[in-house]
């Protein structure tokens, strides 16, 4: 029997939820509202400290009306064994420490322990390291990388894990399987991706006003996006090969959902579109998280919409040998809170999609 089946209910279901009324903070409530094995224990934040939720968050309201408290690692350890980070970059890595000597598992939804170089962070966050002094290096490598389809072993085990951002998650899901498998050209791989205004998170920012993204759709970061080398990264690993790729992300006026498109050269210019999909519905044959469509059937964002649930489609251009992946996920289920609870169903010793929603609301 493993450790998490012989723990006593109490000891494995209570779960702080820390950056609570942002974005991620607020996606991590509902779904924990609905969750049948968690209870939410604590909250914590800075700018509403003091504040009661309901008044707060009136459209999800809480059982109890809790008010929202500082964090403290001290309070957490005595309210949570899992703590649920919805924070800046940056301002996890001032509090996860002291959590983890509080024996407090800890899934962390900002970019903080994404590297497993403390030192390729700083390069990335150059701003958020001025900031925050940081000397966990060690924690950093510790840090499981939480895509659960692919380490679920390791999540279950990991007192940290770090999600992925949502660019990465619709990207590595499809692209990993063909790395791994060594089917596609290492260099060229091309990343087109476009994304709500959500991913932009809740504090006010001049270019997410209505009037500057409605009607309008724009590429941003074109070169050195923070999350071309998080991509690089797993791709790395599972390749066991140095890869260089382009990534370019655009903002779409729309409130949620993710596109990430995808291009490589095929080894095998004998391999067909429905060749590589079956690939992929191999290797997540046992993923509930993960919906292959058939060839020719192309997602669209409104189909995974509030879910947590990626779709993914392949074609292949037999004149070019080009291999095309397209994947849509909800940038803040999939793409952040509900991938998060997927990663402390595992530490809890749960099925990775227990409490989650996977069918599509629609339109």
């Amino acid at each position: 029997m493993s450790d998490s089946q012989s723990r006593p209910k109490y000891r494995t279901s209570r779960v702080a939820v820390i950056g609570a009324s942002g974005y991620g903070g607020l996606q991590t409530i509902r779904l924990l509202q609905q969750h049948p094995e968690f209870e939410i224990t604590y909250l914590g934040g800075s700018r509403s400290v003091g504040k009661r939720w309901n008044e707060l968050c009136p459209f999800i309201e809480l059982a109890g009306n809790p008010q929202i408290c500082s964090t403290s690692a001290d309070q957490i350890s005595d309210h949570a064994d899992f703590a649920i980070l919805s924070l800046p970059n940056g301002v996890a890595s001032q509090l996860v420490p002291q959590l983890l000597r509080k024996n407090v598992r800890v899934i962390d939804l900002s970019a903080d322990y994404r590297y497993r170089s403390l030192e390729i962070w700083k390069q990335n966050y150059v701003k958020e390291n001025l900031e925050y002094n940081r000397d966990d290096s060690q924690l950093c490598s510790e840090a499981i990388y939480g895509i659960p389809e692919w380490n679920s072993e390791l999540i279950s085990k990991a007192k940290i894990v770090a999600a992925p951002g949502c660019f990465p998650t619709a990207s590595l899901l499809p692209l990993l399987p063909f790395l791994k498998q060594g089917l596609i050209e290492f260099e060229g791989l091309v990343i087109d991706a476009k994304t709500g205004t959500s991913g932009g998170g809740r504090s006010p920012k001049e270019h997410l006003l209505f009037a500057e993204s409605s009607e309008s759709i724009s590429p941003y970061a074109v070169i050195g996006h923070r999350h071309t080398s998080e991509i690089e990264q797993m791709a790395r690993e599972v390749s066991g090969q140095q890869i260089k790729l382009q990534f370019t992300p655009h903002l779409v006026p729309m409130v949620r959902g993710l596109l990430s498109t995808v291009y490589a050269k095929l080894r095998d210019p004998g391999l067909t579109a429905d060749d590589c999909t079956t690939v992929l519905k191999a290797l997540y044959r046992n993923d509930k998280t993960v919906e292959v469509l058939p060839v020719g059937v192309y997602p669209a964002t409104k189909w995974v919409r509030n879910t947590c649930k990626a779709m993914i489609s392949v074609q292949v251009d037999t004149r070019t040998s080009q291999l095309v992946l397209m994947s849509v996920i909800d940038n803040l289920v999939k793409g952040q809170a509900g991938q998060g609870i997927q990663c402390l169903n595992l530490m809890a010793g749960l099925p990775q999609e227990t409490g989650l929603p996977l069918n599509v609301f629609y339109p």
